[in-house]
């Protein structure tokens, strides 16, 4: 079960953030816009898994909007979701703190927002 809800969180994160490259790196998978920087810079999350427990965190998750108020910690600026079921991912308001957090990156860092970029 823990395995597929990685996988199923992976498969959105690249669904919504195409242009994200994914890596493993602190021992999750990491997720950044090159264009915009590496791992810290151009973070938009990561997938972790501790005890059992599948974690999507955002490095600069306090700046993020949260209405849902899906978001939990209470680190200066790391913010996570706990992701108990397939049922969170499905739930839009954690597709918008994945696209939150790919635009804030790009904005922060003077570059085009990923909806404006066009790939050829």
């Amino acid at each position: 079960e823990t395995v597929e809800r990685v996988l199923e969180a992976r498969t959105t994160i690249l669904r919504l953030v195409p242009q994200a490259t994914e890596t493993i790196h602190w021992r999750a998978l990491s997720y950044h816009d090159e264009q915009v920087g590496g791992h810290v810079k151009g973070a938009i999350c990561q997938l972790s898994v501790c005890d059992g427990t599948v974690r999507m965190s955002f490095i600069h998750g306090a700046s993020l909007p949260n209405p849902h108020g899906l978001l939990r910690g209470e680190r200066k600026a790391k913010r996570f979701v706990t992701i108990g079921s397939s049922r969170v991912l499905r739930e839009s308001g954690l597709a918008n703190l994945v696209l939150a957090a790919s635009a804030m990156v790009a904005v922060l860092h003077g570059k085009p927002a990923a909806s404006s970029r066009r790939r050829t």
